[in-house]
């Protein structure tokens, strides 16, 4: 490897993923590095995910970002979670909330003393346990510093770009527009040394972040790194996005809707909302997707749907050499559970925390790789799991996704909640045990076994607990303002936003 100080850091590409990068190193260690970001207006991005997890907070935090400020230059709204229609069943409809579900003993966590309690007769629904559930059914949102209400945003994903850029240049990132020719590599160590522009420049550096999107300019054409295929498990290859106005009451949640070849978003924002169809082109044409999209929305569109081709996998390695890939360059999942933002994120965190300053070595990006592996995989895992667990027999497509052979490590978490009720976080995973425990049920995954603490309690204590944790839950959102309400109190849109 290249063990030469590090200090030149080249992204190639802007967007959400090139400018997160750009943000993150100026803000956290760039007095100690000169950054420049080269991209071209001419090259669009994808611009799909406007959905986000609840860690896009932490990265906010670590980067001094004002929630209001953000919010206010990205259109945004707050989310509480998804709902999933049509999934498991046609008609059917469940949550994926952010928060934590009842209160857990040490022994076992909350959903096994839910399941005793249904069993002998009381216990209403798993959601009635859940505030940030409650609170999104209800159209109800309010936060504020001592406020535990757990959360994230939806946002115009092209304003956070440009909101993030404005941070980035104002802690002196240095931005280079125009068009890469190639790529120069040193001819004995491979090692990229340079980018060199249409216009004749040429942009050196010791360090290469590769935010070129699913083209993979730098990690793939130039460095033939390679492509683990997961198209097998998760089939679905095409989006096609579109906007509208914003018209009725705006709710805290993304919608996710299942049609026979794959589903469809909802993402409301506080002007606009965003919507599109995600397919699979085996199973259904361009132009039924496009009739099926239009077809379903609330009102007219603002431009004609915009497709996006997609694959599903991820780069053998996300760190090749001195070349890191973030974004679309190191792998996709597809736009289901919000994930790509936080991939990204959490991919240029942990190379702040990995910096080669004194030079790139073998140990430190293997252990990089194995991390952003782990992570992508168990992230993987947990979508398919949405297609996988489904009781659709309306199509081919669910039909093949139904008989479908899953990852193994899937394939045994599924076995061991279906046996005993046992759900759990690996240190790998990006998703929580509540997370796990709804979607599981919610795709009609019903436990044949569970552990016996619910039998513990008194019924007559049991059902009083429960009643009042559910009670409280229910004053609590009772007392919170409407959404739309709270966001034109707390963070009401700048006025010029585009549409």
């Amino acid at each position: 490897m290249n063990e030469q100080r590090v200090k030149k850091v080249v992204i190639a590409g802007g967007g959400t993923a090139g400018w997160c990068a750009a943000a993150a190193l100026s803000k956290l260690i760039g007095p100690l590095l000169d950054i420049t970001l080269v991209e071209s207006e001419d090259i669009g991005t994808v611009g799909v995910g406007e959905s986000t997890i609840p860690t896009v907070r932490t990265f906010h935090r670590f980067l001094g970002i004002d929630e209001r400020e953000v919010m206010r230059a990205t259109n945004a709204t707050f989310k509480l979670g998804i709902s999933f229609e049509n999934w498991a069943r046609e008609q059917d409809q469940y949550f994926h909330a952010f928060g934590t579900i009842g209160r857990s003993p040490w022994m076992a966590d909350f959903h096994h003393i839910w399941l005793q309690a249904r069993v002998d007769g009381y216990g209403g629904d798993l959601g009635d346990y859940c505030l940030e559930l409650q609170a999104a059914k209800a159209g109800r949102f309010q936060t504020s510093e001592k406020a535990t209400i757990n959360y994230a945003y939806h946002l115009d994903a092209g304003l956070y770009g440009q909101f993030l850029r404005k941070l980035s240049e104002a802690n002196g990132v240095k931005r280079v527009e125009g068009k890469i020719a190639r790529v120069e590599q040193d001819a004995e160590s491979g090692f990229l040394t340079g980018l060199v522009m249409v216009s004749g420049a040429t942009i050196e550096g010791d360090l290469f972040i590769d935010c070129t999107g699913f083209r993979g300019l730098l990690i793939e054409q130039t460095l033939k790194t390679g492509w683990d295929d997961w198209s097998h498990w998760l089939p679905t290859d095409r989006a096609l996005a579109v906007q509208t106005n914003s018209v009725g009451t705006i709710m805290p949640y993304t919608r996710a809707i299942a049609h026979d070849a794959g589903w469809r978003w909802r993402i409301p924002l506080q002007s606009r909302v965003g919507n599109g169809l995600v397919y699979c082109s085996q199973y259904l044409s361009e132009e039924d997707a496009r009739t099926r999209l239009l077809g379903a929305l609330d009102a007219p569109a603002l431009f004609d749907p915009r497709l996006i081709p997609y694959s599903t996998g991820r780069r053998k390695t996300s760190w090749n050499k001195n070349c890191v890939a973030l974004g679309l360059s190191s792998g996709f999942i597809e736009p289901l559970e919000s994930t790509s933002i936080h991939l990204f994120q959490i991919g240029v965190t942990r190379l702040v925390q990995m910096f080669p300053f004194s030079g790139i070595t073998e140990a430190l990006t293997d252990r990089y790789n194995q991390a952003a592996r782990a992570e992508l995989e168990r992230v993987r895992d947990f979508v398919i799991l949405h297609y996988k667990a489904t009781e659709r027999d309306d199509s081919a497509f669910w039909r093949d996704r139904r008989n479908m052979s899953v990852p193994d490590t899937l394939a045994a978490r599924i076995e061991l909640f279906r046996e005993k009720a046992y759900a759990y976080q690996a240190p790998d995973d990006l998703f929580r045990v509540d997370s796990w425990v709804q979607v599981l049920l919610g795709q009609r995954i019903e436990p044949r076994g569970w552990h016996g603490v619910g039998k513990l309690m008194p019924r007559e204590d049991a059902i009083r607990g429960l009643e009042g944790l559910k009670g409280s839950i229910a004053k609590a959102v009772a007392a919170m303002p409407p959404h739309d309400h709270f966001l034109a109190q707390y963070c009401p849109m700048e006025d010029a936003v585009p549409a």
